[in-house]
């Protein structure tokens, strides 16, 4: 693929550079998509039935052992060529920032700091009717886990369906959107919202909108730059064109 030379040059000159990622980047390296996640032993059960507070509450064991299974794959997963060309990005970059509506932590293996994660993070778990965080709990043996302070049960640290995203991470992601130069659009469908209003917020703040993604989205139209491919082969190359364009300068 050949990278648009002026796209070079606006990302050479932003300050703020702003990226989201979505699904497409965690399959890269081998993580289902939620949907993809349903198969096997999952297939016959619906979203509802697996990611929802109401589903918790009927079967928890049910939706902690779903979840269990996410967890095992995502353990298993290692990062790809889009997520360290990411962290390499952030170096460049006066100011950074990255946006996820993954789950898997990828982002931090791979090096990434300061993540905004609007979907929380699988690998995470909290009490479900404190909604604190539980690092450590006692170990009996049962399937699902009780909290140590409350004695309520365990759940995964991540947004389900019928709950809010993260009134923080959002407010940061809106935030980052608005004010900056350039902004990514990385492996996502544009169709999950909140998260997919964020790049039409960059442009209508007046932000140079690049789209990576193998598949056209409602985003395809509306961004200057669209870069057709998987993230893995295309954050490198630009990647690579930015730096050649930066040592060309000193």
């Amino acid at each position: 693929m050949t990278i648009p030379g002026s796209l070079i040059q606006r990302l050479a000159a932003a300050q703020r550079v702003t990226v989201l990622t979505g699904s497409g980047v965690s399959a890269e390296s081998g993580v289902p998509t939620f949907r993809d996640a349903q198969t096997g032993l999952w297939a016959k059960y619906k979203p509802e039935e697996l990611a929802t507070p109401t589903a918790f509450r009927r079967n928890p064991r049910l939706v902690w052992e779903w979840y269990a299974w996410r967890r095992k794959i995502v353990a298993e997963a290692k990062p790809n060529p889009a997520h360290f060309a990411l962290v390499e990005l952030a170096r460049i970059a006066p100011k950074f920032h990255l946006i996820t509506q993954n789950v898997d932590g990828l982002h931090q293996r791979a090096g990434s700091e300061k993540v905004i994660e609007l979907h929380g993070n699988i690998t995470r778990t909290k009490c479900f009717d404190e909604d604190t965080i539980i690092s450590k709990w006692s170990d009996t043996g049962d399937v699902l886990p009780k909290c140590p302070h409350c004695g309520g049960l365990l759940r995964p640290d991540v947004v389900w369906f019928e709950e809010p995203l993260p009134e923080s991470e959002i407010s940061l992601a809106q935030q980052a959107s608005g004010s900056c130069d350039v902004f990514l659009s990385i492996g996502t469908s544009t169709v999950v919202y909140p998260a997919a209003a964020l790049p039409f917020l960059a442009l209508k703040s007046g932000a140079i909108v690049v789209e990576i993604n193998p598949q056209p989205t409602p985003l395809t139209e509306k961004a200057q730059f669209v870069l057709s491919g998987a993230a893995g082969a295309v954050l490198p190359e630009l990647l690579a064109s930015l730096e050649s364009s930066i040592s060309s300068r000193k």
